[in-house]
């Protein structure tokens, strides 16, 4: 199974399994906003928000210049790395976790900085109908005809 995985997708996997462990619901390549895709958002039992970005190497990190636009759409955002990454690289006032595709480990707690709560909402609700449809996808990744959707959005077909 993990054959198929890119490295950053390994990460994330052990980041997942963390997560969950710790009562979150980890949903991957999440968009919370057009142009914006999280490798981790994980939403917590008291409804917090969390962004975790997965680097797996240095060029990784160095090629990412999106990141400071996730720290608006969560309540802590984190690195995940695995063991050799050098670590001192990744900025000061960000969390740190160390991963592997197994497991994770939080190193380094990330400061609180709380969502408004209509950006909350709008956030939790957007996670819950991608996580809907991502499940529903699994059960049946070709309803109606050639894979569309009848009915959706405005009466149009929605092509997945």
């Amino acid at each position: 199974m993990m054959e198929h995985l890119q490295p950053g997708q390994k990460l994330a996997r052990g980041v997942s399994r963390c997560l969950r462990s710790l009562g979150f619901a980890p949903l991957e390549e999440f968009v919370p906003a057009r142009g914006l895709r999280v490798d981790v958002m994980a939403l917590g039992p008291k409804g917090e928000l969390w962004v975790v970005e997965c680097k797996s190497s240095r060029a990784d990190y160095q090629a990412d210049s999106k990141w400071q636009g996730y720290l608006e759409w969560c309540d802590r955002f984190f690195w995940a790395v695995d063991m050799d990454f050098p670590a001192e690289l990744l900025p000061d006032g960000t969390g740190l976790i160390i991963a592997d595709p197994y497991d994770a480990e939080i190193i380094r707690m990330a400061p609180e900085d709380k969502l408004a709560p209509a950006r909350r909402k709008k956030l939790v609700q957007k996670f819950a109908m991608d996580a809907a449809c991502r499940l529903q996808f699994l059960r049946d990744p070709f309803p109606g005809k050639d894979g569309l959707l009848p009915g959706g959005a405005g009466g149009a077909d929605i092509k997945l």
